[in-house]
């Protein structure tokens, strides 16, 4: 029997720590997606307590989330400048803090504020953690950490909406912010003992005008789609005039990065194919998806008239797919590989939430449960294959860069998910003329509008080549 050796024993102290960095991360990966969507049950009680419409409360997530985009481009840089410990931690406090102020607000206005600060943190701490876990991966352990990192997240938006009713069913609303604060403290912790200093020698300089750009673009999209979505027929033209300032600084946006000598945002990995797919039509595969924590349970509470535990639990079967699928998932992309797994279950998914447009009051339980839990299987199998996808050719010391960008298309997909099912739902209430309460056929209009984002995600997938993303699979 021979003893390990010291370089034998530093990869195994290193693989150890690398899957504990990962479990942190994950934590507040749950941390961010949770808050993303915790308030969608308790929308209701929260937009009464504020005085203003359930479907306008959808501003707390989407300003949430809108802080998280723009901030994410400058993740990869304060990495690199501050170190990753120090970001990580300092980003966890923000976030918590952040969390605190938003259970202690009183009206919407200062509860959008505290989501936007809660949003900055958030912006920081799930890509630097990220960040610290691919650049001590092996590519052969990448699909593994991956998953370790994505389905906490994964999970929490759908945890969300059932923890938010059942705490503003037996509590008060504000407990849904609270809840941050043990697990920021034991996240935080954790952080200043497992995740390296990271720090950088050579450090490019801070493109200001790149931050603008990005930033703007972030804001006057999301904003856009907000006010083109807003019950106020007024906002439809500076709505309108906002999305097409977004749509121009982007472009400048990109322009600039591509011709800058040290961009905030480089753009270079886009040319590695199995990249350029997980965001192009990951990001529309992700919309689709990030529409159904706010579409479903308005849909079982204002147009079913169910309470929000009643609705939550609904919702849970989603995550039961979820749970079932999770020990599968990597088994399923090593025997299939990536291609045919996007393909196949990228169908299952669109049917799924095409068939939740067909929900009435009417149809037992069983059946929409039915439905949720194989929405659920698909769901999971699809974000962990376009997570791993993702990062499969990209090299190491292209690693910060790929997952800032990796980073901001992902939140702003979740972001323009809640914002274009709102768009979907008050437009077809404008139309019907349902002008006081949405309607089940309204719900009908946003779900097949979504599920229609999904279809086009595939095509991007199927022109993947046949063995995309090989290198991480360790097929046999």
């Amino acid at each position: 029997m021979t003893s390990p050796t010291p370089d034998s024993a530093a990869q195994t102290s290193l693989s150890l720590q690398t899957r504990l960095i990962a479990l942190v991360v994950a934590v507040t990966f749950f941390m961010e997606n949770l808050d993303a969507t915790v308030i969608a049950t308790a929308l209701p009680t929260m937009a009464t307590a504020f005085g203003v419409t359930p479907v306008d409360m959808n501003i707390g997530i989407t300003a949430y989330i809108l802080a998280v985009a723009i901030f994410i481009p400058l993740s990869s840089w304060i990495a690199d400048r501050f170190g990753a410990r120090r970001v990580f931690a300092g980003a966890i406090i923000v976030f918590t803090l952040a969390s605190l102020l938003c259970g202690l607000s009183q009206s919407l206005e200062m509860f959008v504020v505290a989501r936007v600060l809660q949003g900055i943190g958030g912006a920081l701490m799930v890509p630097v953690g990220r960040l610290a876990v691919l650049r001590n991966t092996d590519k052969k352990d990448l699909v593994k950490m991956i998953a370790v990192i994505t389905w906490p997240g994964l999970v929490a938006p759908i945890l969300g909406p059932l923890a938010g009713g059942l705490i503003v069913t037996h509590a008060s609303w504000p407990w849904i912010f609270y809840v941050n604060l043990p697990l920021g403290a034991l996240a935080l912790i954790a952080a200043l003992w497992l995740v390296p200093e990271g720090r950088e020698t050579n450090v490019r300089r801070f493109d200001a005008k790149g931050f603008v750009l990005l930033a703007g673009a972030c804001v006057a999209l999301l904003g856009g789609l907000e006010w083109l979505g807003s019950q106020s027929g007024e906002m439809l033209i500076p709505g309108g005039m906002l999305v097409a300032a977004g749509l121009l600084l982007t472009v400048w946006a990109v322009h600039h990065c591509k011709g800058y000598s040290e961009p905030l945002l480089p753009l270079d990995t886009l040319s590695i194919t199995t990249f350029r797919v997980s965001v192009y039509g990951g990001s529309l595969f992700r919309l689709a998806i990030s529409a159904l924590p706010f579409l479903l349970p308005l849909l079982f509470q204002v147009a079913f008239g169910l309470s929000p535990v009643d609705a939550g639990l609904l919702v849970l079967a989603v995550f039961a797919g979820n749970l079932a699928m999770k020990p599968f998932t990597t088994a399923i992309m090593q025997r299939y590989g990536f291609r045919k797994v996007l393909l196949v279950n990228g169908v299952m998914g669109v049917m799924s939430i095409a068939a939740c447009a067909f929900f009435t009051a009417q149809t037992p339980f069983a059946l929409i449960a039915s439905v949720l839990f194989v929405g659920g299987l698909s769901r999971s199998m699809q974000f962990t294959c376009y997570n791993s996808i993702g990062f499969a050719d990209v090299p190491k010391a292209r690693m910060s860069e790929a997952s800032a960008l990796f980073s901001l298309s992902f939140q702003m997909a979740m972001g323009m998910g809640v914002t274009v099912a709102a768009l979907l739902l008050r437009a077809s209430m404008s139309v019907q003329g349902h002008e006081i309460q949405a309607q089940v056929a309204d719900f009908r209009v946003a779900f097949i509008g979504v599920a229609l984002l999904g279809v086009l995600a595939l095509v991007d997938v199927y022109r993947l080549p046949v063995g995309a993303g090989e290198s991480v699979l360790n097929r046999r």
